[in-house]
């Protein structure tokens, strides 16, 4: 790094570059996405604490996702639509590096609760007589707390090592938040180990969890189609399904981004996967957990009832 050049104490986030009118109708439905997510996992945490009956393990590791999920939007989508209603105003170090933090450690633990989540239902169907001692209030809550400490671990490493990193322009971040490798391009030094290390940490939270995920669906799938009668196997089923379906969302746009090998200009690519990550899969769990899941569904029935007769 020559003597004459400026070390960046601030960082100008690009987002999409669009016209004025367009980036108007981005804001708008951006920001109903965003009360969406925030709305319906708000809904899915007051059912959960409102309803005796969805006290259990797993609606214990729901209520964990919905706090993840809500969090992980607060954290992205409001710089993003403050950059879509009016030129983009700089962002500080400290911010930058904050920002980058906070969805690591998100993502992170969002990752690790999944596979707690399908632990739980490995354990309901494949040992339904050992559950309550496999699953039990200790067991969840150990589970609970390793992920979120996992995650923000793993997040701390990532960002003690980008903060020796000397930044001596440009500033522009291509990107809509402080995306941890798109900030690293901005970087006047050698980012080879930070490069390993966002790889292997990815593999660490994405590969080695979806692997384990994948073989307990397996069993879990054997077990059901011993099931003899019908209705027991649909009741199975649709206690899984909904699981399935986020964990497919989840991982399948993560490990493309940070696993998978690059096609094209992989940072608009990843710019516009983590949009759907940050954004629109925080707003589609609760639907998908509301929509196919009979206790969610009269859970909602049973709260809006009573707050008729009330």
């Amino acid at each position: 790094m020559g003597e004459n050049q400026t070390l960046v104490t601030e960082f100008l986030l690009l987002g999409f570059p669009l016209s004025p009118r367009t980036q108007m109708l981005l804001f708008g439905l951006f920001s109903l996405f965003y009360a969406f997510t925030l709305l319906g996992n708000g809904v899915i945490l007051g059912l959960i604490w409102l309803d005796s009956r969805l006290h259990t393990p797993m609606y214990f590791f729901l209520s964990h996702v919905a706090i993840v999920d809500m969090s992980y939007a607060c954290n992205t989508v409001p710089q993003m639509l403050v950059n879509l209603l009016s030129p983009a105003k700089p962002v500080s170090f400290a911010g930058c590096m904050m920002q980058t933090f906070f969805f690591l450690t998100f993502a992170s633990t969002e990752c690790l609760l999944l596979v707690a989540m399908s632990y739980d239902r490995y354990v309901a169907i494949c040992h339904p007589l050992r559950y309550s001692v496999l699953v039990s209030w200790r067991v969840c809550i150990t589970l609970a707390v390793t992920s979120w400490t996992l995650g923000a671990l793993l997040a701390l490493v990532h960002t003690v090592l980008l903060l020796p990193l000397p930044f001596c322009g440009p500033q522009k971040v291509n990107h809509f938040f402080c995306e941890i490798l798109a900030v690293l391009k901005l970087a006047c030094a050698d980012t080879h180990m930070n490069e390993i290390m966002v790889l292997a940490g990815a593999a660490s939270v994405l590969v080695g969890p979806f692997s384990s995920i994948v073989i307990s669906y397996i069993q879990i799938l054997r077990a059901i189609l011993k099931i003899q009668s019908g209705e027991g196997r649909r009741k199975a089923f649709s206690t899984c399904s909904s699981h399935l379906c986020v964990v497919g969302l989840f991982y399948g746009t993560a490990i493309i981004m940070y696993v998978g090998p690059p096609h094209g200009d992989p940072m608009e690519q990843k710019k516009y996967l983590l949009l759907f990550h940050s954004l629109f899969n925080p707003m589609l769990n609760p639907l998908i957990y509301s929509l196919r899941n009979r206790d969610v569904k009269a859970a909602l029935k049973r709260v809006l009832e009573k707050e008729r007769t009330s």
